[in-house]
């Protein structure tokens, strides 16, 4: 079983920066890749940014040159630098973990274990 336990979120004001934070315990893949996804009612659960162990990072489209997933080894924390947020980036965000890709899934189904969300809104 593993657990994930989000943390960071908050509410700012457009342009301002947010980190957050995920902690993993628990009996996580040796190899792994990791995830940040968000959602808002309603809608789809849409991938933000992934990570593996090897380092190799994916970003979605509307994220790119705005935020930055990080995770030291496998004991720290999964982060997530969020700069320049703007009133869209709203939403409820989600660390997830599953087995090791090449280049890690930014769909849900690759992975097996998801956190209870930390809630970020962004007023203009």
């Amino acid at each position: 079983q593993v657990q994930l336990v989000e943390s960071g979120g908050g509410s700012v004001q457009a342009g301002e920066s947010l980190r957050l934070s995920c902690a993993t315990s628990g009996h996580t893949y040796r190899n792994y890749c990791m995830a940040w996804f968000r959602q808002a009612p309603g809608k789809e659960r849409e991938g933000v940014a992934a990570i593996n162990n090897k380092y190799d990072r994916r970003y979605a489209d509307s994220v790119k040159g705005r935020f930055t997933i990080s995770k030291d080894n496998a004991k720290n924390p999964l982060y997530l630098q969020m700069n320049g947020l703007r009133p869209e980036d709203t939403d409820m965000y989600y660390c997830a973990h599953g087995p090791y890709d090449r280049t890690c899934s930014l769909t849900s189904n690759q992975y097996n274990y998801w956190g209870q969300g930390t809630l970020v809104t962004v007023s203009s």
